[in-house]
């Protein structure tokens, strides 16, 4: 077992917010009555003394009554479904001798990939880090994935293709108030991430512009000097038009074009046709609208870029991020003073949990798996031969067609919900009942659990210490603040003692969640995401240090891009993109598109959050959203609802009349299951390199349902 820090007589009474990329500082105390409160640490240096409603309700999940204490079993011979479960009480040994029986008699009838892993973005570095070792050390399979490939992937693989390498921001936030022109694609941060509104509040105050592009009116747009109402899809097209008046007026960088990247040619004869009256054409935005916004951006002395799921969650959506990183670029607004690019990253660990071997092609470090390189570095930290290290696997969604092919036979979830985060979730439900082998280790029974074999009851953030990696690529020490209930074990305790079941213990003889980090540091020494100089004294000590931080003796990375980008040459790569068709098109039988987001009360699936009475209280169901148009065109009265039909089903929702959101445009927030999940509607087409669902965009058509019915 790796021992808690719980075994010392005082729990810390600091932590770090579990529900953004903040991860701001909590202070925690208990009453006498065993309440516990919640307030902001005034030390962290990222949220400046401030939570949101989600951080002053943060602890409160942890202890709900529904909280699972003990590995549970489903009964013998009963079906799979999302109705009630009949689970039987069991004890660890017998979870771990079963569980290790029926993984070794699927791999040995079906091969070593029969077995599949599922990860999470919220869990610690240490736990991701775990995971992939597991799966590919001790299961020894190609399979493993996690739900940051619903999140994060297009910007990642845009980062990737555009500077070499992916981490979030280029720059601290901080930056944001000494930039002049700050343009907002795709991202809800007042309702997202609540406490970096701030760095915008203090940026207008300096007189800053800022643009939202975003289909709805948000608590962000209503913060923007300009709001651009676009409809989903059109991205590439608008920012066509932007770098078109950039170009065609001279407004360009030419000399950083010439010194630090390498594509202008290319983008100047792809973007020549895109005029702001060409563009106004295509998505309604007025022509007068596009010449101002490029203009301003260009012509300010500092510029910020900053993108989110948007834009992102399509299928287009790796290239809509490179035309975005392209304004950056073509105007030199980067590596200099209250300039930058950055993708705001979702999840409490969006950024960390892509680092370490969660992703199906990727080692600790942002190494690639198919690199001999990264391969041997790895095995040696490992202790075992690079030829026995698995290839690469498949993306998350596509493990689910794998189910379905019958090459993947059983599947570990740990940290994930993913029959309410998956697009299409009727057939990812079909997958899961399909399954010979599911267990989920969770503290709840989710949605995703009523289909599993095993539930195995795991820790919450506020009992299991590690580190943490926020949006800006600084990494955190976050202590445990809590002892452990019942039989719940950390992750990192599952993950260990399972793995000694399938004999392979000795890969994982870890006796503190501090060790873990010191291997998974040498792990990624020389790698993009370099963590090697990091250690939980410094962590301690610096309220966090930003990677790559190759030495003990580095101050760590807070800019980007000082010395040049990550390619070989240090250039950056400008990309010319030729904006494309959607997976789905709306037409005559669909004339609507849903797309789906976060709202400022919830996170993820709602397993953490639907919990939290407070939170849950303020928005207990999804609320459609719809244009006047839209609720005039088919008649809707007071107390009727709206059916939604998309290729794959139908649902019924509320709905709010907004003139804010975009007239063919509807959109539903995802945080629910069952027949409230609007991800039963959503497709799972993919895009072709960061292999991210189209969440964003698909055809629906829209009727009323009367109050009677």
């Amino acid at each position: 077992m790796i021992k808690e820090a719980a075994t010392l007589p005082v729990l810390s009474n600091q932590t770090h917010c579990c529900f953004c990329s903040m991860q701001c500082g909590v202070e925690l105390s208990k009453d006498d009555t065993g309440k516990i409160t919640a307030k902001p640490r005034q030390d962290f240096p990222v949220a400046t003394g401030r939570l949101c409603q989600k951080g002053f309700s943060v602890a409160e999940h942890a202890i709900h009554p529904s909280r699972l204490m003990h590995p549970l079993k489903r009964s013998a011979g009963q079906q799979k479904s999302s109705g009630a479960v009949d689970w039987n009480k069991m004890d660890w040994k017998s979870a771990y001798k079963d569980i290790s029986d029926r993984i070794h008699q699927l791999q040995q009838a079906y091969g070593q990939d029969a077995i599949a892993v599922y990860g999470g973005g919220s869990l610690t570095n240490e736990v991701c880090y775990l995971l992939g070792k597991f799966t590919r050390v001790a299961l020894r399979s190609k399979f493993i994935d996690y739900n940051g490939r619903y999140c994060m992937s297009s910007a990642a693989a845009a980062a990737n293709k555009a500077f070499g390498i992916d981490r979030g921001m280029s720059m601290p936030l901080s930056e944001l108030p000494h930039s002049q022109y700050i343009i907002l694609a795709g991202t809800n941060i007042a309702e997202c991430q609540p406490t970096m509104m701030p760095y915008l509040m203090e940026a207008k105050k300096n007189k800053a512009t800022i643009v939202t592009i975003d289909p709805r009116q948000t608590m962000t747009s209503k913060i923007s000097d300009i709001h651009v109402r676009l409809q989903p899809g059109f991205d590439s097209v608008f920012v066509n038009g932007l770098l078109h008046v950039i170009i065609n007026e001279n407004l360009a960088d030419q000399t950083f074009i010439n010194k630090m990247t390498i594509g202008i040619d290319e983008l100047k004869k792809i973007v020549e046709p895109y005029t702001p009256e060409y563009v106004e054409r295509l998505t309604g935005v007025l022509g007068a609208v596009t010449r101002t916004i490029a203009r301003g951006y260009a012509r300010a002395e500092s510029g910020i870029v900053l993108t989110a799921r948007g834009l992102e969650q399509q299928i287009n959506g790796v290239e809509n991020t490179l035309n975005y990183i392209n304004l950056s670029l073509v105007t030199g607004k980067i590596a200099r003073k209250g300039c930058g690019y950055g993708a705001v990253t979702g999840q409490a660990n969006g950024q960390g949990g892509r680092e370490h071997g969660q992703k199906a092609d990727q080692l600790p470090g942002y190494r690639m798996i198919d690199d001999p390189a990264a391969r041997a570095h790895v095995a040696e930290v490992w202790g075992i031969s690079p030829d026995v290290l698995p290839g690469k696997g498949v993306s998350a969604f596509e493990m689910f067609e794998k189910i379905e092919q019958g090459e993947i036979r059983g599947m570990i979830v740990l940290g994930s919900n993913p029959l309410v985060s998956s697009p299409d979730n009727r057939y990812v439900a079909r997958m899961l009942e399909k399954l010979d082998l599911l267990v989920v280790v969770d503290m709840f029974e989710t949605e995703t659990a009523k289909y599993a074999d095993w539930i195995l009851p795991s820790s919450s953030f506020l009992e299991a210490e590690g580190t943490i990696t926020n949006l800006e690529g600084r990494v955190f020490h976050r202590p445990q603040a809590m002892h452990l209930p019942g039989e719940c074990k950390l992750d990192a305790t599952i993950i260990k003692e399972l793995a000694g079941y399938l004999g392979k213990g000795k890969y994982f003889e870890f006796e503190s969640v501090e060790e873990v980090f010191d291997e998974l540091a040498r792990a990624t020494a020389g790698g993009k995401a370099d963590y090697s100089g990091i250690t939980y004294d410094r962590l301690k000590q610096e309220k966090g240090v930003f990677w790559p931080c190759p030495s003990t003796e580095h101050p760590g990375t807070p800019y980007m891009f000082q010395n040049g980008f990550h390619h070989l040459d240090g250039k950056a790569r400008i990309h010319a993109i030729t904006p494309k068709m959607p997976a789905e098109p709306i037409n005559r039988e669909y004339p609507y598109i849903l797309t789906t987001g976060r709202l400022a009360n919830h996170y993820l699936s709602g397993a953490q959050t639907r919990r939290t009475e407070g939170l849950n209280r303020k928005a207990p169901v999804p609320i459609a959203e719809i244009h006047p148009t839209v609720a005039q065109k088919i008649g809707l009265k007071l107390g009727d609802q709206i059916r939604l039909t998309s290729r794959r089903g139908t649902l019924s929702f509320p709905f709010k009349i907004t003139e804010g959101i975009h007239p063919t445009t509807i959109f539903v927030p995802f945080h629910w299951g069952d027949d409230l999940s609007i991800n039963q509607l959503t497709i799972g087409a993919l895009d072709p390199t960061s292999r991210m669902p189209e969440f964003k965009l698909c055809a629906i058509k829209v009727e009323r349902v009367e109050e009677s019915s």
